[in-house]
């Protein structure tokens, strides 16, 4: 087939609470405290390891998705004629949909494949990959930690070192970019992909996010020499008016984030 149809051809995990009794050695606290390192482990092995069969990747702030089968999600897009459709895995292909999502008539494109983990390796392979992590920090205020960076509100995040477990480097990314010390991760939350231009390398962007939590609405320094300009504490409340002034793929990680803040406060 084709590289391009016309419209016309297309048809709470939370963290755990519980009480341990001494054990030979062992205080209780220090019981409970590997019980809860391990639970965590396992949760964050156990979203590692969920099958993909859909995955957005931002380019230029504009949704691309690859797909192993229409969902009515995507089938909502393929119904505007702006929507470019691609079902032929190559990297031509690949070269001609990032090439499309960079015109302004372009809203949206899906890359249909067989598998869909596939469908991003390669790519993962024809672009340059890189990794970063970060959080959607709560204190027990209900507030919510947000920076202001390039004109944008946006999420603490930012590369990982070599080595560097994702989590870890999550949590020195806040501390680093706003004075924040996180005392425990709550649940890993989506990865997302946006795409940009580094002199002369195409980048792909797979940010790892985490739902944290701080004990205390500490004081905020913001992190000039990385572009931001300001940190603030943000009630959950008014959080929606932020979201006007953000990337798209930072409004839906703040958007499951805050969903999942607020099933554990019930």
């Amino acid at each position: 087939m084709g590289l391009f149809h016309p419209l016309a051809q297309v048809n709470g995990v939370e963290g755990l609470s519980l009480t341990a009794s001494a054990c030979n050695n062992f205080s209780a606290v220090t019981v409970a405290s590997v019980i809860r390192r391990s639970y965590h482990k396992a949760v964050l092995q156990l979203y590692s390891l969920q099958q993909i069969s859909m995955v957005r990747i931002y380019v230029h702030n504009k949704p691309l998705f690859l797909i192993d089968k229409v969902t009515d999600e995507v089938e909502d897009y393929l119904h505007r004629p702006d929507t470019v459709f691609i079902d032929e895995l190559n990297s031509p292909a690949i070269s001609t949909i990032l090439k499309e999502m960079e015109k302004d008539s372009v809203y949206a494109s899906v890359f249909q494949y067989q598998n869909a983990e596939a469908l991003l390796d390669a790519f993962k392979s024809h672009l340059t990959l890189v990794k970063a992590a970060g959080g959607v920090v709560y204190t027990p205020d209900k507030e919510l930690l947000l920076i202001f960076r390039k004109g944008k509100w946006d999420l603490p995040k930012g590369k990982l070192d070599d080595g560097e477990k994702l989590e870890d480097c999550a949590a020195r990314e806040i501390r680093e970019e706003t004075g924040v010390e996180v005392v425990r991760i709550v649940l890993p939350l989506q990865v997302s992909y946006h795409t940009y231009h580094e002199k002369d390398k195409h980048i792909l962007k797979e940010s790892h996010w985490f739902l944290m939590e701080t004990d205390k609405k500490s004081n905020l320094t913001p992190q000039l020499e990385e572009d931001i300009e300001r940190c603030e504490w943000v009630p959950l409340s008014t959080l929606e008016k932020y979201k006007s002034n953000m990337h798209a793929s930072i409004v839906e990680v703040l958007s499951e984030g805050e969903r999942l803040f607020k099933q554990k406060q019930r």
